[in-house]
């Protein structure tokens, strides 16, 4: 369902809705964007189902701590968020991402989800026992790690029996994890949509320009760990992260239609899947300000 054939909705309507935040790496900050808008409109968010990015961003507006993860987002430069991802050696993956997570505590706090003031669900999968899994009571960074735990790139998250990776393995639209929250009206934010009335959005092209000077950052990784030009590895490796980056999109674009097919939301508002490369978090700004405005043309369609 596109956000224009969205029927429109009666102002007078009780205002409580939960989110379903999906899936795309970096592309989802914009949903910072899609959430401040929400709330300027006077929605009330009862609840919040979240994978891998999405629920970095929905663990964050739970625990009503949005404007600090996105003051952090905004002032972190993209020197200081490479420094955050600290190498693998010896692990099944490049990074562990165990520095990410300690510095996002300092940031948002250590809640547990169960304590949390808005209904919280973190989606992962299992590799172990091949599932979805919805992480709803424990440590909310334990559930956050594990939801963006991308396979490659960060080590898995063992808790109890389970490994858990990336939700977005087999939800990246994670519409079903909201039906625990009741008969609110859901609003869902897809990822990997390109409409082509964005194609000259100036802060789209503002996004395409920078990306153009944005080199890969396997190969900023490289320069770092590696001194000797000759032990450095082939240049073709510095794209890796570029490729599984294209490969886990081409999935979670088709998972995702399936998913908004079986179970349509009351509004979904679409993210161009091109905004961004998929780890150039430092681009908060720029993809907040496009959450913004797709959530702005999303509502007026829907009458909000």
């Amino acid at each position: 369902m596109n956000a224009t054939d969205a029927p429109a909705m009666d102002n007078a309507q009780d205002r409580s809705i939960v989110l379903a935040l999906g899936a795309g790496g970096a592309r989802g900050l914009a949903q910072i964007g899609v959430i401040e808008v929400l709330q300027e409109r006077g929605m009330q968010i009862r609840a919040i189902a979240g994978t891998s990015c999405g629920a970095l961003v929905g663990g964050a507006c739970a625990a009503g701590k949005l404007p600090e993860l996105m003051h952090w987002m905004q002032t972190t430069s993209r020197a200081e968020m490479l420094r955050l991802l600290d190498p693998g050696f010896g692990r099944p993956a490049m990074f562990t991402g165990e520095k990410l997570v300690r510095t996002l505590r300092k940031v948002v706090g250590e809640p547990r989800i169960e304590e949390l003031p808005i209904d919280f669900t973190a989606v992962a999968v299992d590799l172990m026992h091949q599932r979805e899994v919805w992480l709803r009571r424990g440590d909310l960074w334990d559930a956050i790690r594990a939801s963006f735990a991308i396979p490659g790139i960060f080590t898995p998250m063992v808790i109890g029996d389970m490994e858990l990776v990336d939700g977005g393995l087999l939800a990246p639209l994670p519409i079903t994890a909201t039906r625990l929250a009741g008969p609110h009206r859901v609003i869902a934010v897809d990822i990997h949509s390109r409409p082509p009335q964005l194609a000259a959005d100036p802060v789209r092209e503002l996004v395409a320009e920078n990306a153009k000077e944005s080199p890969g950052i396997l190969g900023r990784w490289v320069e770092r760990h590696f001194s000797d030009d000759e032990a450095k590895p082939p240049q073709h490796h510095f794209k890796l992260m570029e490729v599984m980056s294209r490969a886990l999109d081409t999935m979670q674009e088709r998972i995702g239609r399936v998913q908004l097919a079986l179970e349509p939301p009351d509004l979904l508002i679409r993210i161009p899947r091109d905004a961004c490369e998929f780890y150039e978090f430092w681009r908060a700004s720029e993809l907040i300000e496009i959450g913004r405005r797709e959530a702005e043309k999303a509502l007026d369609a829907a009458g909000f």
